[in-house]
């Protein structure tokens, strides 16, 4: 391989965009990058090519890099990012017979009320003897089973006693819901519009409703090969940036190119559907506002924050899975602002600082930077409702 030979594996999801952008519009040849884009269908895998080195980088689950670099779950290697790939994405999706049964007992249409009525059908088929609920998720470490253990823990339940958490690939969580095998997932678009489209479940929440602007996926790297190959690394991170921002000015036609089939190959109208408030949400079917699902590059999207590495950290350390004591070290080993200004500098206004104040912001906002403030988005995270009437877990 030549030093601008990058191969880069990635999981076929609507956050992918990125890199058919920067391939299809040219971004990748701009910087003189000869990339490769190799599909997987699981996590575990993605994790273990790249850990192998059959590819360079690749799009992974924030907590999956952070576990991997403290080895849980499987080999220890030290993984980094210079790169976020945006923010948002999630939908939590539940069966019909679910639905119809949390419509019966919710007393009103907000995430609040719905995790009341979650808790009373819990408590209702644990009283008559039932198995408990199947949810699943796409991988222990990700923000998709942290989003969904915190809607759970809001509705007074132990996601770890009073339900059961599986695990499925993304792609087969649509049949899975459709044959019963599951009784609801947390999982990336385009299935959650999927599920709706065919009728196989209802999505209940998108992830925004959860953890507003939350972190998603990262693109991650060994540190060895990143300090190899500085300068092929930084031309991936430009392509990847510049692929983004154009992804967010023309989401709807850079959404027609995954439904090639030579990506997502699903109906452009599925990949269309939350970004035109045609997913249906809730218990009353409202379209979700279409800045609840992806953002590709504003709000500071791509900047790897290590506050939100230390978010996570503590998500990870809530659940039993991780260190409980200072993160703050292995936030920085794991995230790299310094690449990406590296990279970036003089071409955008770059945030001055490498972490940000968490979860207590309604509105946009700002932050000084180095051509001016940068905007940031709302981040609040889901309360927990002011009742009594959660039955305990």
């Amino acid at each position: 391989m030549t030093d601008t030979a990058v191969r880069i594996g990635y999981m076929p999801l609507t956050d992918s965009l990125p890199l058919v952008v920067a391939r299809e519009a040219g971004y990748f040849a701009e910087e003189g990058l000869d990339v490769t884009l190799r599909p997987e269908w699981s996590w575990a895998s993605l994790r273990d090519r790249l850990l192998v080195g059959e590819v360079e980088a690749a799009p992974m689950l924030a907590p999956l890099l952070l576990a991997t670099s403290l080895g849980r779950g499987g080999l220890r290697r030290s993984l980094a990012t210079g790169f976020s790939m945006g923010l948002n994405g999630n939908g939590i999706t539940v069966s019909p017979l679910l639905f119809h049964g949390l419509r019966a007992l919710a007393e009103g249409p907000t995430p609040q009320d719905m995790a009341l009525a979650l808790n009373r059908l819990v408590a209702a088929r644990a009283a008559a003897g039932d198995a408990p609920l199947v949810l699943a998720v796409v991988f222990p470490y990700s923000c998709h089973a942290y989003q969904l253990r915190h809607w759970l823990a809001v509705a007074g339940l132990d996601p770890d006693r009073d339900v059961r958490l599986v695990v499925l690939p993304p792609s087969q969580m649509v049949d899975h819901l459709r044959l019963g095998h599951i009784d609801g997932f947390c999982v990336g678009e385009p299935w959650n519009s999927l599920a709706a489209h065919t009728g196989a479940g209802h999505c209940l929440l998108s992830g925004y409703q959860v953890w507003e602007n939350a972190p998603e996926k990262v693109l991650a790297v060994t540190r060895d090969w990143a300090e190899a190959h500085p300068e092929t690394h930084r031309a991936l991170l430009r392509a990847l940036h510049r692929a983004a921002e154009h992804a967010d000015r023309h989401l709807l036609d850079c959404l027609d190119l995954l439904a090639h089939p030579a990506w997502l190959d699903l109906p452009a109208e599925v990949l269309r559907a939350p970004f035109t408030q045609r997913l249906p949400g809730g218990l009353v079917g409202q379209p979700f506002p279409a800045h609840h699902f992806h953002v590709f590059a504003g709000f500071q999207a791509n900047f790897p924050w290590r506050s939100d590495a230390a978010f996570l950290l503590g998500e990870m350390a809530r659940w039993g899975q991780g260190p409980a004591g200072d993160r703050a070290a292995l936030a920085a080993q794991c995230y790299r602002p310094d690449w990406f200004r590296a990279a970036l500098d003089g071409l955008t206004s770059l945030p001055a600082v490498d972490a940000k104040p968490e979860q207590g912001h309604a509105a946009p906002w700002q932050l000084p930077g180095s051509a001016g403030p940068v905007e940031l988005g709302p981040d609040r995270c889901l309360s927990y409702p002011d009742t009594e009437q959660l039955v305990p877990g």
